[in-house]
């Protein structure tokens, strides 16, 4: 998936308190043809969430204000389907595993090799492209499904279905 070809970018919300770490990683991701909003703690992290429709979050542990996991939990209050990726410099496997039970979806441990970030949001941004082809229409041979307008055809020739039997 060529991220920098797409009409509408990549919108990332990036929750970071290290100022050259965050810089250098926004610069990077925007070359890459990412739209990054960037904040250096979990107040202005959560504000910009609120104000803002984000496609991506990667969210460190330890901010000043409201720490990452907190904020993990509020934004899947608001959001469930919102990938969200820790970056952050607890490795050890209970810091995940408390990550992942507040919502995370995945865990990347500081320092992190840039490829390697790249790589896991073209999978997100791969997966998210799929469901959203899935929800939209389905194509078995010359029989469509339009989940969105809730219409079926067959050969070009509408089907008349209920509710219930759609």
């Amino acid at each position: 998936m060529d991220i920098s070809t797409q009409q509408n970018p990549v919108r990332i919300l990036f929750v970071e308190d290290e100022p050259k770490l965050g810089a250098s990683v926004r610069k990077e991701l925007i070359e890459q043809g990412f739209d990054v909003d960037l904040a250096y703690d979990g107040r202005i992290g959560e504000s910009l969430f609120k104000s803002g429709e984000y496609d991506l979050i990667l969210l460190d542990i330890n901010l000043p204000h409201i720490n990452g996991l907190e904020l993990c939990r509020r934004f899947r209050e608001v959001n469930r389907d919102v990938p969200i990726l820790m970056l952050t410099a607890l490795g050890e496997l209970d810091d995940k595993m408390e990550a992942f039970s507040a919502g995370a979806d995945d865990y990347l441990v500081k320092p992190f090799h840039l490829r390697e970030l790249l790589a896991r949001l073209k999978v997100f941004m791969k997966r998210r492209q799929l469901n959203q082809q899935f929800e939209e229409k389905l194509t078995i041979s010359d029989l469509e499904i339009d989940f969105s307008a809730k219409s079926v055809t067959r050969a070009g020739k509408a089907i008349n279905l209920t509710a219930k039997e759609f």
